[in-house]
């Protein structure tokens, strides 16, 4: 599982590193004896790097590939470069960077939020909340919306950044939060599914979902189409729902668990699904993609070969996509056939991929910043813009790339 983190759901408020570690343990000696001797060898395997998470320690079982140099076939420039406070603190969160209504919005995890000015970076406003930030933010009309870990869902002014309401929901937020019609809709790492009203934070409806005892740390964001709530779910289920009351519409089977142990069954959607002409793509946690139907759930074509906890994206044409090796893949929309795999950058921890003109674009954990080719993967350019890593999916409008780091560092980037 390289250095992916495993969420074990317990009783409310059990959060310590040493209750999550006696937890993780008990699992595993159990799945030791019930699978026998001779799957030792193969869950230590799908274990090691987990001690990053408990201990704090770290797993070289399987190093990232080291940079080789290059001849880069263009020059990148470095727009502007500023600080968002602390970031992500290092913690496993969704901070992530939003563009809207002429400006780049961040968090950081001490409840700093930032509106800058996209071209510039100088800045708009800025607001202190005060609260532990987990998740966005996820933009409304005219309304900025974050999660936090003690299980709040906070909105802001866009224009002023002043406080309109906060909410108390179910559990922890580590999925940014979505907004249509005046609904905001919210995942916590409960399984719960809940809308709030836009204007005022009060509750609209809720779904709640049943997850595994075992499971990667996040949950995808949900995607708003049309009426429908989708989203993915821990079990490997996808799920629609009706926007205006939370009414079941469809759920489908996207990855199916195999093995014996709770390790080797992990078939997490923890990617953030996207539709394209009517089509959703989704991709699981060792078992899989999908392309389905957005009227009915039904299953258009899998592709079983590739597992992915970063996520992905599109252009007119392709998917793209990086697995949990950090190999970035670039597959037909229309069958999901594999077109080419950039293996480069193994293990270099890539977030989700972006793919704007003929680029893709990704970073990875030591704040480098690569263009591949479109056409053929090939690494094209890379800059550092920071120390730290980069899991926030890149964000690109008008042909300027932004990047937010863990350290904090917002950046704006464009091929010179």
């Amino acid at each position: 599982m390289g250095n992916y983190l495993i969420r074990l759901h317990q009783a409310q408020g059990e959060t310590t590193t040493v209750k999550r570690f006696v937890a993780f343990c008990l699992a595993f000696s159990l799945a030791v004896l019930l699978t026998g001797c001779t799957a030792v060898e193969t869950i230590g395997e799908g274990v090691s790097g987990i001690t990053d998470y408990f201990l704090g320690g770290e797993d070289n079982a399987d190093p990232p590939s080291v940079l080789l140099e290059y001849t880069p076939e263009f020059e990148l420039e470095t727009v502007w470069k500023k600080s968002v406070g602390v970031g992500a603190d290092k913690q496993s969160v969704r901070l992530v960077p939003a563009i809207g209504s002429g400006k780049i919005l961040a968090a950081d995890r001490d409840g700093l939020v930032e509106a800058r000015s996209p071209t510039t970076g100088d800045l708009i406003w800025e607001i202190e909340t005060d609260i532990e930030l987990s998740a966005g933010p996820g933009l409304g009309e005219g309304t900025v919306i974050l999660g936090s870990s003690d299980a709040k869902v906070v909105a802001l002014n866009i224009e002023t950044g002043a406080v309109l309401w906060t909410t108390l929901v179910s559990s922890e937020v580590l999925s940014v939060p979505v907004v249509a019609n005046n609904i905001v809709v919210v995942r916590t790492t409960d399984g719960a599914v809940t809308a709030l009203d836009e204007k005022t934070g009060g509750k609209r409806w809720s779904y709640d979902h049943d997850v595994p005892a075992l499971s990667l740390r996040g949950t995808g964001s949900p995607l708003i189409i049309e009426e429908n709530v989708v989203g993915g779910y821990d079990n490997g289920k996808l799920i629609a729902l009706r926007l205006l009351d939370g009414k079941y519409v469809w759920e489908t089977s996207i990855a199916i668990p195999k093995g014996r142990s709770e390790v080797e069954r992990l078939v997490d959607l923890d990617v953030d699904p996207i539709v394209v002409n009517g089509v959703i793509y989704v991709a699981s946690y060792q078992s899989g993609m999908a392309a389905v139907s957005e009227v009915d759930g039904d299953v258009l074509w899998r592709n079983e070969t590739i597992s992915s906890h970063s996520g992905l994206s599109s252009d007119y044409r392709y998917l793209y996509l990086t697995d949990s090796v950090s190999h970035v893949w670039q597959m037909d929309q229309r069958s999901g056939a594999s077109l080419w795999k950039q293996q480069d950058l193994h293990q270099r921890r890539l977030t989700a991929p972006v793919a704007y003109e003929n680029y893709v674009v990704v970073g990875d954990f030591e704040g480098y910043v690569h263009w591949l080719s479109g056409t053929d993967g090939r690494q094209l350019a890379r800059v550092q813009v920071s120390s730290d890593g980069i899991d926030a999916k890149p964000v690109v409008v008008d042909n300027v790339v932004y990047i937010y780091a863990k350290d904090g560092t917002l950046a704006a980037l464009k091929v010179r």
